[in-house]
């Protein structure tokens, strides 16, 4: 029988370790964090998101959302090639991080320059929402239908080169503005039908808007297409760890093996590039593509490899691009953009 000393003795050890643990776990959990976004509705709803899964995580957090305009925001007569490309999304918040203004900051990945500026790092990639173009429209319910002569609007050359390819009897022109904007043009008459990522209309809730959707078959996604992603300043590792339980292995690793494809050829809206990695059933399907911006000449790879072979597949397909002239391609599609 435990003597009752023994027994006191060792309920005020449980009862020791019980509060150590809970100073320990409060000491690492974090107590305030800023994130840095975009005012447009979709990148505010993203930072939503991520704000509402770290109180799910760390609940005692004040989580805060600093929303800014960005030059990306503020340049609407021009196409992202003509004018400094992805980077205009987010060089203001990542100014804001390193002034201290904010903590992290929440990315479209498809938006993030495939090299980052000196002093930062991706913390985290969440899952991924549907990769796949949608096509939108009021009027006709697929690019098939469309007549002669009638304007689609997309922000993408990777679009513009996939639709030229496959319907040169259509007329592309630019569109740019948040999703909003875009729907709303499209509601005026500017267009036709416009091309947008399906992942953002269903993440605002207008899937409605969705006429048709664009299979990797027809519209190979753009690189991390669908992936949102969190960056951090490289310098604080305790932003890592608080963040690491948001990343999705699998999205990760598919979307840094698209991104060094897209690197590999350098990696900008300059370039009608796609990589899509589709993991299933323990494969990973890897297909990608550049083209030049009219369409006329496209370079293709399309691989299988077991699921952990991402990395390795990333190299197999950048060396098959280049076998079919990529190279050249490129030099093509900037003599076009010239």
């Amino acid at each position: 029988m435990v003597k009752s000393g023994t027994f006191l003795a060792i309920w005020a050890g449980l009862n020791f370790l019980v509060n150590r643990k809970e100073l320990i776990l409060n000491a690492t959990s974090p107590q305030k964090l800023i994130i840095a976004s975009r005012e447009s509705r979709l990148a505010m709803w993203q930072a939503e998101h991520v704000r509402d899964r770290l109180k799910a995580l760390y609940p005692e957090c004040d989580v805060q959302i600093l929303g800014m305009t960005t030059r990306g925001d503020q340049i609407l007569d021009k196409a992202l090639s003509q004018v400094g490309g992805k980077g205009l999304f987010v060089k203001e918040l990542e100014v804001a991080m390193a002034e201290g203004r904010a903590d992290l900051a929440v990315h479209s990945l498809k938006d993030v320059p495939m090299d980052l500026p000196e002093g930062f790092a991706l913390a985290a990639v969440l899952e991924r929402e549907d990769p796949r173009d949608a096509f939108v429209s009021s009027v006709y319910a697929s690019l098939d239908e469309l007549p002669d002569g009638a304007v689609v609007g997309t922000s993408s050359l990777r679009r513009q080169a996939l639709i030229a390819a496959r319907f040169p009897h259509l007329v592309v022109r630019p569109l740019r503005g948040n999703l909003d904007t875009r729907l709303k043009k499209l509601d005026n008459g500017e267009y036709a039908a416009i091309i947008l990522a399906a992942a953002g209309l269903k993440r605002l809730g207008l899937a409605e808007r969705i006429r048709a959707f664009l299979e990797p078959e027809q519209s190979l996604p753009a690189a991390g297409q669908g992936a949102m992603a969190i960056e951090i300043p490289a310098d604080r590792p305790e932003l890592q760890a608080w963040l690491a339980p948001l990343n999705h292995a699998l999205t990760a690793e598919a979307v840094h093996a698209e991104r060094k494809v897209s690197k590999a050829f350098g990696g900008s809206c300059q370039i009608p590039l796609a990589a899509y990695a589709q993991p299933s059933d323990g494969q990973v399907r890897f297909r990608a593509m550049i083209a030049s911006v009219d369409g006329q000449h496209i370079a293709r790879a399309d691989l299988t490899a077991p699921a952990g072979q991402t990395d390795k597949l990333s190299q197999e397909v950048i060396a098959i691009l280049k076998q079919q002239n990529a190279e050249e391609i490129l030099a093509l599609c900037r003599s076009q953009d010239a």
